[in-house]
């Protein structure tokens, strides 16, 4: 790499400047490896949302940006880098495993059963808890390996933090790929841990190798470690963190699919399937089983062909093949392990699977409906509420809209939420009219049955849908359909005058209804509201004022008006890139709903885009003086500001076509572009913002700042983005939310470029 080797004063073999860069390129590995690994293991603790979810990046990038500016206030591995680097890999490769066990243990602490729902404040804490350790290692490592690279190149503080950051984010990219694609898919979580201890203590051998008796010793030392941890303490960890996890139940299996965790419980005669936490199905549960199909299959007068979209496994399928008028049953479900689990523990709910009439599609249900040419006489969506952006997108306008596209002559949309036997709060009623509103606008005629659970019913033809109890309880007797719940005495109970007339008035929309769209997620806001008045959480509230204290925390508070630049052109840049990270997955997910087949290859392609950007940017430092920098920085900031807009902008209009091979190449290349490109953007930026932050030669104190700037912006950003902005602004305002943040940075920028071009050289 063209490095050049300092010279030390002690009998040791200095390791070679390309393992000094793997060093630096393995923080990025096992920082990433780690995140994906702890971040699944959060989600199935707290059944994830996005509030949680950007609960935990917050938090992960709080304790990162924590450590890496302790580190650099504490001068950490000011003399000897290379030790220090040994020792923290050492002990970050050795969290690991206890990190995953505490998160797991933890559930125990604030649930009374598995599913429960869990407040904003135990996701606070567990996250704080959970994660220090870790996070607060990588972000030191991070410092302490600049230092390193350094000390062993030879290069300036600037040159050396550039450097290691595009090493790093090389690294990330890598450890993205090879957890997503490989890991994952063979390993549980304690062996990647595992495979994470045994490089670092590897990494750490090779930095610290002296003669080579003693490197043969360490290598055999860790080879035994290894062979020792995954024989027996990898083991042990799982089970003990299971029962941990699941204590209270017995657990008859678990299994991690690319999609997540399954995991059956046994209680007394029931037994339960739970999808990351989120309990799917209780089976035997007759009473859902039934209620999920009967009530649409009654309101069609013959249906023929079904389409079922989701939550098969609880013996909805065999309750619809009940009716003998159906020839045909299509069942979507994108996970084919969930189908694999249930036929191992849900046998007779199962068997229906191999009938004639059932056809199985292991696809995401929008993307079967953009893919599909049949019509079908009932729709019938068995999917939760939507509880989060993944699910707001099966409660839009735009699904409602390619449902009704699908529908045979006379053919109706069933689907069924949450709702209550009597009162509904003005929140629930509010959810529960926009859902109704966001159909109006595609379906001409919509009926409902109220209750505990409340069915709607969407047709686009007239005379289709019945209100009326009697005319549903005579088809259910001319078919001979034997139920034990939706019977001829309960129908009428559900349907009686006073209870719809009282329902109707309840969900009538009034003039300031907000329709449910997948660019505009309203539906997903009114969701979190429900979720957080469960625990009077008034946090909601708050996002707002979050982010005035952001904006203004983030004004120049340095000597030097263009070292302040520079912080604030970071901080804005990390805030821009969270932003343009969650555009990217939750978009691609509301446009073709497989993001998880994606997840990888975005997140590899995004780390890619900004390593390739901090190459660009350090040649451009390395020709550029100062002053002109400040004005290299401000176009950055002006082409982040333009990036969000244009980045929504553009997946809008190609999400307005069906046509199959534009689909294809957006999903497989067009998207992994863009998250190149907005990668690219932010990796610029970090080397030329450090050489103006840097360039009075202050780089022991400041050596971390801009990082931790960086990651506390993209801290603040993942918290407002996902719990706040998306949910209620929609991703249009968030986008030129994110422009205006970034503009006020360009502009500061700006005026401080034209002063320094006023100073005589």
């Amino acid at each position: 790499m063209g490095m050049s080797v300092q010279s030390v004063t002690v009998s040791c073999v200095q390791p070679a400047p390309h393992a000094i860069g793997a060093a630096v390129a393995l923080i990025g590995f096992s920082a990433v490896t780690g995140q994906i690994v702890l971040m699944r293991e959060l989600i199935v603790v707290f059944s994830g949302n996005e509030i949680s979810l950007g609960i935990m990046l917050a938090t992960w990038l709080f304790w990162t940006a924590v450590g890496s500016y302790a580190s650099s206030r504490l001068k950490m591995g000011a003399k000897n880098a290379r030790g220090v680097v040994a020792a923290i890999e050492c002990l970050l490769g050795v969290s690991l495993l206890p990190t995953i066990w505490l998160l797991r243990a933890s559930r125990s602490m604030f649930q009374t059963v598995p599913g429960e729902l869990v407040g904003p404040v135990p996701m606070v804490l567990t996250s704080l808890v959970c994660l220090s350790v870790f996070c607060a290692l990588s972000g030191c490592l991070f410092v302490c390996g600049l230092r390193m690279y350094g000390q062993a190149s030879g290069v300036s503080a600037r040159r050396a933090a550039s450097s290691a950051y595009l090493l790093e984010a090389a690294g990330s990219a890598a450890g993205g790929i090879l957890a997503s694609v490989l890991l994952l898919r063979f390993c549980n979580s304690f062996q990647i841990a595992a495979l994470v201890l045994l490089l670092n203590l590897t990494m750490a051998a090779i930095l610290l190798r002296m003669r080579r008796v003693q490197t043969i010793a360490a290598m055999l030392a860790i080879a035994f470690i290894a062979g020792a941890v995954l024989a027996s303490v990898v083991p042990w960890l799982e089970k003990s963190s299971q029962t941990r996890l699941w204590r209270g139940f017995r657990l008859l299996g678990s299994r991690d699919s690319i999609y997540g965790n399954l995991a059956v419980s046994e209680t007394g005669s029931i037994r339960s399937i739970y999808d990351n936490g989120v309990i799917l199905a209780n089976v035997p549960d007759d009473s859902a089983a039934e209620e999920a199909v009967h009530y649409a299959l009654l309101e069609h007068p013959a249906p023929q062909h079904m389409l079922l979209i989701g939550g098969g496994v609880n013996g909805s399928i065999t309750q619809a093949l009940k009716h003998l008028t159906i020839e045909r049953l299509d069942y979507v479900e994108l996970d084919p392990m969930l189908v694999s689990v249930a036929r191992q523990f849900f046998p007779e709910q199962s068997a229906s699977f191999s009938d004639p009439r059932v056809h199985i599609h292991f696809a995401d249900g929008r993307h079967y409906l953009r893919t599909a040419r049949d019509k079908f006489d009932v729709i019938v969506l068995n999917v939760p509420d939507p509880q989060t952006a993944q699910l707001n997108r099966f409660y839009t306008r735009e699904f409602f809209a390619s449902a009704a596209a699908h529908l045979a002559p006379g053919g109706l949309l069933a689907l069924q939420l949450r709702s209550s036997e009597d009162y509904l709060s003005p929140d629930l009623a509010a959810f529960l009219r926009c859902i109704q509103h966001t159909l109006r606008q595609v379906f001409p005629e919509v009926a409902f049955i109220p209750g505990e659970t409340i069915h709607f019913f969407a047709a686009m033809q007239p005379d289709v849908l019945t209100e009326d109890p009697e005319t549903l309880v005579s088809r259910l007797r001319a078919r001979n359909v034997k139920t034990r719940y939706v019977r001829e005495y309960f129908i009428p109970f559900r349907m009686m005058p006073d209870r719809m007339e009282q329902a109707r008035e309840q969900l009538q929309a009034l003039p300031d209804t907000p329709v449910n769209r997948d660019l505009a997620p309203i539906a997903y806001y009114f969701n979190i509201e429900l979720w957080s008045a469960q625990f009077n959480a008034t946090y909601l509230r708050f996002f707002p004022l979050l982010l005035v204290a952001f904006l203004l925390a983030r004004q120049p508070v340095h000597g030097k008006r263009a070292r302040g630049t520079a912080a604030l052109c970071m901080a804005a840049t990390g805030f821009t890139l969270m932003a343009l990270q969650i555009f990217l997955l939750l978009l691609f997910q509301s446009v073709y709903g497989y993001v998880y087949h994606q997840l990888a290859v975005l997140i590899a392609m995004f780390m890619a885009g900004i390593a390739m950007g901090s190459w660009l940017g350090i040649r451009k430092v390395s020709s550029g003086a100062s002053g002109r920098l400040i004005g290299t920085a401000t176009r950055i900031q002006f082409c982040l500001a333009a990036a969000a807009p244009v980045l929504v902008f553009t997946v809008d209009a190609l999400s307005r076509t069906s046509a199959p091979e534009i689909t294809l190449l957006t999903a497989q290349f067009v998207f992994p572009l863009l998250a190149a490109l907005s990668g690219m953007l932010g990796g610029y930026q970090f080397p030329v913002a450090t050489e103006i932050y840097l360039h009075d030669g202050s780089s022991q104190q400041g050596l971390g700042t801009l990082y931790a700037l960086d990651l506390l912006g993209g801290c603040v950003g993942a918290l407002l983005l996902s719990g706040y902005l998306i949910p209620v602004l929609g991703f249009w305002k968030t986008a030129w939310l994110s422009a205006a943040v970034n503009l006020a940075a360009a502009v500061l920028a700006a005026k401080v470029s034209r002063e320094a071009a006023l100073v005589p050289a």
